[in-house]
């Protein structure tokens, strides 16, 4: 691993993992306990709209799709404000014409071969310093944002119905909390894809909260969960070559199976009964014969 360091573009990386790490320990905390995974998910790969935009008009790809991710992540939130009914088959919608309409914009770009995989799996390994810099001031958005709204965001995420009651402004906190998830999801595309992106943003939290006793806890293991899984996942990719992404998405499931499978192991060794006491048929306690 001394040696992966001493190349530019491995320090960048870490650099990269640890900036997109904030955003998912943060923000993916918000998305496990208001339970909006699957919405989570249309984001993201609403996103490659994004992309396919930026590529067809020639201008810069980050930029571009966070305005357009932040555009469509409205509409979802929008569209799935106070609806309890169908709301997955709204965003299942979006979800794909999102998608649809980058790889056809990518289809349609002219003179131009894009490495599709690199957006699909992540390119965290050609990070150039400029992403650095825009990663960390998304990063800093974020957390000031969590911050202001913090006691509100508790509120918003444990009880809405008291919350409304409290005065907390319900359809602002919702849509704050779509567009964080949006700007996080275009981050952590650099280091895993838009294919993996869901699994970054929901294991590390999921590990956390067993052992979180509040959601600012849960946010701070959270971060380093998933900066241990970039940390590793990178490591490996560099011993093994193989795909960056791929490979600390393989060793966040690790982890997330070898969790579920010690609890089960621990708390199914509790539960097991002691054996009862033989009786004799009739249901009287044993005697010695005399």
């Amino acid at each position: 691993m001394t040696e992966a360091l001493s190349h530019q573009f491995m320090q960048y990386a870490l650099v990269a993992g640890l900036l997109a790490s904030i955003a998912c320990g943060v923000i993916g905390t918000l998305v496990v306990v208001n339970r909006i995974v699957f919405l989570a998910g249309g984001v993201a790969h609403a996103a490659y709209g994004g992309v396919g935009i930026a590529f067809w008009l020639g201008i810069p790809v980050i930029p571009t799709t966070v305005g357009f991710t932040l555009a469509a992540s409205l509409g979802m939130g929008a569209l799935t404000f106070e609806r309890g009914d169908r709301t997955d088959t709204l965003v299942g919608v979006l979800w794909a014409a999102g998608m649809a309409l980058g790889i056809l914009l990518v289809d349609l770009s002219p003179g131009y071969n894009v490495d599709l995989m690199s957006f699909l799996f992540g390119s965290i390994l050609a990070v150039p310093t400029q992403e650095l810099w825009l990663m960390a001031g998304m990063d800093v958005v974020i957390l000031l944002a969590v911050f202001h709204w913090y006691k509100d965001l508790i509120a918003f995420s444990f009880d809405r119905e008291f919350a409304r009651t409290a005065g907390v402004r319900i359809m602002l906190v919702h849509y704050l909390l779509i567009g964080l998830v949006a700007l996080s999801v275009v981050m952590i595309i650099r280091v895993v894809g838009l294919i993996l992106v869901i699994a970054l943003l929901t294991i590390p939290p999921h590990l956390a909260e067993g052992r979180s006793r509040s959601l600012a806890g849960m946010m701070a293991r959270a971060v380093c969960y998933s900066l241990a899984f970039c940390i590793v996942g990178l490591a490996l990719s560099y011993i093994w070559d193989t795909t960056s992404g791929a490979t600390i998405i393989a060793v966040a499931t690790v982890a997330y199976l070898a969790q579920h499978l010690l609890g089960w192991l621990i708390h199914g060794r509790r539960r097991l009964p002691d054996a009862p006491p033989s009786t004799s048929p009739s249901g009287a306690q044993p005697t010695e014969d005399t």
